[in-house]
């Protein structure tokens, strides 16, 4: 079973109007008249996209988060079970769930202004040990940045680390939630002698200054472009990303995590010393795997990862 942990939240997503001909949801910029547009309620957060699209892809998967105990609590426990994600590790509070805008660009990407102030997902406390049956850990996204929060998931990539579970990381590095870029960069590298797998965007890697190394393999999406992997062992592996006529790309990154993680564990390399097994093909293998999936997900409004009959 992998184990997910970090936050779940609400996206607020434009409605796409395509007889406005301004795009995605027909967006209004600001400080221009006219009226706003819709939202549309999405479910979504990197780490809850993460594990509804493990369970799509059918590997048994598990949430690890404190979720509230409000509607939208309600339906992101319900997206989950739908998933087929195991539940049985998440903390409810009756703190309001995290709400993400979304102000889609024309190029597919999104920005996002939070709304995070003493939320549910924010309050999460340290939990036991992960059962004997997780195989992995995968942590990433605000829930690493935001306090009180943060240090109980940091505590917890330290822990399972240390008792010798894979790990994998998605900083998917938000400026605005980092007030202290350089106390934000000691943190982050303080983080990598416990991670196993480190994903990171192009965006990612010029904030942090470079890719960093340390971990067995770091995956570098590149967008349009693509994605690459370069391991502790020698290898290097680039692969082109899929065509596709992009809607929008939220919960692309997402997706690349589980479809890694799904890959890994279908070829039995959820290890380190897999990993550094892992050869040239193997890793051709998994990245072509993760562009498909990603393709799908870009394919559609929001956070939709693919099911596993769609990723052929």
């Amino acid at each position: 079973m992998i184990v997910v942990a970090g936050e779940s939240l609400v996206d607020l997503v434009p409605r796409r109007d395509p007889a406005s001909g301004a795009g995605n949801g027909g967006a209004v910029a600001a400080g221009t008249d006219g009226p706003l547009p819709p939202l549309l309620p999405r479910l979504g957060g990197g780490p809850y996209n993460t594990a509804v699209a493990l369970g799509r892809l059918g590997s048994p998967a598990a949430f690890c988060s404190r979720v509230s105990t409000d509607g939208f609590g309600t339906a992101l426990l319900a997206g989950l079970r739908t998933a087929g994600v195991d539940t049985s590790l998440v903390q409810r509070g009756p703190e309001p769930t995290t709400l993400a805008v979304a102000s889609p660009g024309g190029d597919g990407g999104a920005d996002y202004v939070f709304y995070a102030g003493g939320t549910a997902d924010r309050l999460f406390e340290l939990p036991p040990p992960l059962p004997p049956s997780a195989t992995a850990l995968a942590l990433g996204g605000c829930s690493l940045v935001l306090e009180p929060g943060a240090r109980a998931y940091e505590a917890l990539l330290r822990r399972e680390a240390e008792r010798g579970l894979f790990t994998l990381l998605d900083p998917n590095i938000r400026p605005a939630l980092i007030p202290d870029a350089g106390a934000g960069r000691a943190r982050f590298a303080g983080r990598l002698p416990y991670v196993t797998l480190l994903k990171l965007s192009e965006e990612d890697a010029r904030w942090l200054g470079g890719v960093p190394r340390g971990p067995a393999a770091v995956v570098l999406t590149r967008g349009g472009a693509g994605l690459s992997v370069r391991t502790r062992a020698g290898v290097e592996v680039s692969v082109p990303a899929v065509p596709v006529d992009v809607v929008d790309t939220i919960g692309a990154g997402d997706t690349v995590n589980a479809a890694l993680l799904h890959g890994l564990a279908a070829r039995d390399a959820l290890s380190e010393r897999a990993l550094d097994g892992l050869g040239a093909a193997g890793w051709r293998d998994v990245l072509r795997y993760a562009a498909r999936a990603a393709a799908v997900t870009c394919s559609r409004t929001g956070a939709e990862p693919p099911y596993e009959a769609e990723v052929v």
